[in-house]
């Protein structure tokens, strides 16, 4: 029966809080809620995957449920192995057993190492500080996963543990419902064993640090900083002590790790009682101090639900730069690859702007006006996660190559491939021209471009004479012979390099790189430069063999590798694929190429030899650009098909849905730019070569007010061609947009259908632009 107090509703009140109800019922769900962050923690089931990948990490996304704000400091995640080792990711689908919650640095999707860690775990009953031994058997059904938030209920212990995190601070919430003594173990995952800690159980503290080594160049090494954290319970502590390897000392304050690669921490305890425990926990790479005031700063009078709440938001901010109108199932494939992109590079400075010098550590240096950034993955994320942050987020991107030019500043050379805030010769290229010669030419100009300049023509000029910093990681690798030839020789190998030959692979990458360096060098005036760089960027000749059309090894006195075979999967001269794959990175005259292969018709061909008989491989990276090229040789709907055929082949929302190490989130760069319908081909250059939009209404939000909006009518898996297109209301037959056009704001309205409209797109002039056209 209703209540007096109800009848006493007007009517009309009624009928409105009926409406609103309904419509919140049915209200559209926040990019966010789509994204599920464990996709790519479980090993490829791909064929292409299992066909190419030749180490058993390549089967592997090594993506982790990441938990904090985009591009943040610390990131923390589940933890399933306690190691920091190379190509061993903290977190993998397939693993049983929680150790606690990581605050990581670890490389989104890569195959390097883990550094500056540590761990968080709770527990009842008996006290365990083995990380083996004192994990928890979960259950996948039980974890709540999300960007801003990860839970899990731990069955061993009866424990419900949540975790949210802000940019460089986190806070945890314990829910022991047991009646046993509850304790929470803090480990720094120090794999040398140099990591310290120490507990002030009076101020309901632990404080630590974890000293970082290098990787690559100097492998082992002291990085000059550490990963420092501080952590705040806020129930009273009632027992404490340290612990080494599996010895436990009771009422110790205070350990210091001796190198011997011993674990070790400290543990605190809070009486047997059901309970709620809160930690905050604030990091730096700067001090102990510095995690202090991130952690006041970013938490302090904040609630676990405020934090989160305020993350969410972030994430809802930056993943809504991009609006789509479609599949449910394709937002949760999309929102959740483009979460992917902004993990990496990572925010270095402490809130008050202090990081620590690049390459050494000392003196701390202060970002004046920006936020100091790191861990690039450059020669994975050059391509288009890169491209893709200067689209949606120029001003961060800025921030970004800021952080490049200071480096550079601090350290003498441009670096190639700067991780743990350190020069690496990890991989070869040297593509931080590419990103900011790419923020230059999409009017990104928020950082010093003339100091960004120097650094840049000095690695692209000069040969770095000194055998101690190039050792280090300083300069282009193999560059005197790659000056003298024009293309670096067979016989010169680069002991100084993690890729100690792929002499073919490195020329056809520095000659791109001159490309970028020259469109920056007429930008800024630099016209000498500017024509050298041009004349250097026709250096894929060298090692493109006319009488085979194929990417080939060549001795220094001219003469090609006698033993070819295009398809094998590996070879010396080529990094990480086969001579037909890498064939086809010339970005910058695709129209060059196709003239040295005999033409379009000869170039295409040669394009569908790759696809229709398995030599094509997504997993790696320098396979991406190739499926967007027939539309350089007048058959864009070919492109149409293989980018459709690739999203449906080589993605999908399982927990193995990457089909290769996601590298710094380039493998879902990818799959974000061309669910769109587009991809940057060719960094350095305003364009984006069309392919098949997935969604029926994609809105880019690209600042200031300006929406660009692609329209796929009658868009499905079976209708992915272009029939018929209009750019403002106007017809288009250009197979490129260009940064001006989507910056502007507008609508491109695409007709879709089931068969190919071969002459829609085909003729020469509507090819997107090549050096050589």
């Amino acid at each position: 029966m209703f209540s007096p107090d109800f009848m006493k509703v007007p009517f009309c009140l009624f009928l409105l809080l009926g409406f609103v109800s309904s419509q919140q019922s049915f209200a559209q769900k926040t990019p966010v809620e789509y994204v599920e962050t464990r996709i790519g923690t479980a090993p490829s089931t791909t064929e292409s995957a299992q066909s190419h990948s030749e180490a058993g990490s390549e089967l592997k996304g090594q993506t982790i449920p990441a938990v904090g704000a985009p591009h943040g400091m610390t990131q923390w995640t589940p933890q399933t192995r306690s190691t920091e080792t190379k190509c061993i990711s903290p977190y993998y689908f397939t693993d049983t057993r929680f150790q606690g919650f990581r605050g990581t640095h670890w490389l989104n999707g890569s195959c390097v190492q883990d550094y500056g860690t540590l761990t968080v775990m709770p527990m009842s009953g008996e006290l365990k500080v083995n990380p083996e031994l004192r994990a928890s058997a979960f259950s996948h059904d039980k974890e709540k996963t999300s960007p801003d938030y990860y839970g899990i209920y731990l069955d061993e212990y009866k424990i419900n543990a949540e975790v949210t995190a802000s940019p460089r601070s986190a806070m945890m919430r314990f829910k022991f419902e047991g009646d046993e003594e509850t304790f929470i173990v803090i480990e720094p995952n120090s794999d040398e064993g140099q990591g310290f800690v120490e507990v002030f159980p009076e101020k309901g503290e632990i404080v630590g640090y974890n000293p970082v080594h290098r990787i690559y160049q100097g492998s082992g090494q002291p990085a000059g900083f550490s990963g420092y954290f501080v952590l705040k319970f806020d129930k009273k502590i009632t027992q404490f002590g340290v612990w080494k390897g599996d010895t436990i000392v009771p009422g110790g304050k205070e350990l210091q790790g001796k190198g011997k690669r011993e674990k070790l921490g400290a543990y605190i305890g809070f009486g047997a009682s059901a309970q709620t425990v809160l930690v905050q926990i604030g990091t730096s790479f700067t001090s102990l101090e510095g995690a202090r005031l991130n952690m006041e700063k970013e938490l302090t009078g904040r609630s676990f639900e405020v934090v989160q709440n305020n993350t969410k938001k972030q994430w809802n901010d930056a993943l809504g730069k991009v609006i789509v109108t479609g599949d449910e199932k394709d937002k949760v494939l999309f929102y959740s690859a483009l979460y992917r992109t902004k993990l990496s590079p990572r925010l270095y400075s402490d809130i008050d702007g202090k990081y620590p010098s690049f390459a050494g550590g000392t003196p701390m240096q202060n970002a004046e006006g920006f936020d100091y950034y790191c861990d690039y993955s450059m020669w994975d994320t050059f391509r288009g996660a890169m491209p893709l942050h200067h689209l949606l987020e120029p001003k961060q991107s800025g921030d970004m190559m800021q952080s490049l030019v200071k480096k550079a500043e601090q350290g003498g050379w441009m670096p190639i491939f700067p991780c743990w805030n350190h020069y690496t010769a990890a991989m070869i290229g040297d593509h931080s021209s590419s990103v900011i010669a790419d923020a230059y030419v999409k009017n990104i100009r928020n950082f010093d471009l003339k100091s960004a300049y120097t650094y840049l023509r000095k690695n692209a000029f000069e040969v770095n004479s000194s055998a101690k910093s190039y050792a280090e990681g300083k300069g282009r690798r193999g560059m005197e012979s790659y000056l003298k030839y024009g293309f670096v020789p067979l016989e010169d190998s680069v002991w100084q390099a993690f890729h100690k030959r792929e002499q073919v692979s490195r020329t056809l990458e520095y000659a791109y790189d001159d490309f970028t360096l020259s469109v920056l060098a007429a930008g800024l005036g630099h016209k000498e430069d500017a024509d050298i760089l041009r004349k250097h960027s026709l250096n894929y000749k060298n090692v493109i063999d006319p009488s085979t059309g194929y990417a080939r090894g060549r001795y220094a006195d001219g003469s090609w590798i006698k033993s070819f075979d295009p398809f094998a999967k590996r070879v010396s001269f080529i990094t990480e694929g086969s001579p037909a794959q890498y064939t086809w990175f010339v970005p910058q005259d695709i129209a060059g190429l196709s003239k040295i292969m005999g033409g379009n018709k000869a170039f295409t061909n040669k394009l569908d030899t790759l696809f229709e008989q398995g030599y094509y491989w997504h997993g790696n990276e320098p396979n991406h650009q190739i499926a967007y090229l027939y539309a350089f040789a007048g058959e864009p709907w070919k492109t149409q098909k293989w980018v459709r055929k690739i999203i449906r082949e080589e993605y999908d929302t399982s927990m193995g849905g990457l089909s290769g190490n996601e590298d710094g989130g380039q493998m879902s760069a990818w799959l974000a730019f061309s669910m769109i319908g587009m991809y940057p081909v060719t960094p350095g250059t305003p364009d984006y070569v069309l392919g098949s939009p997935v969604f029926q209404e994609v809105t880019l939000n690209t600042g200031k007010g300006k929406k660009f909006v692609i329209e796929a009518k009658g868009v499905s898996d079976n209708a992915p061609y272009i029939q018929s297109a209009t750019l403002n209301g106007k017809v288009f037959t250009k197979t490129y947009l260009t940064h001006t056009e989507l910056t502007q704001g507008g609508r491109l309205t695409l007709q879709m259908g089931s068969k190919p409209n071969v002459k829609w797109g085909a003729d020469a002039k509507d090819a997107p632009p090549s050096l050589s056209k």
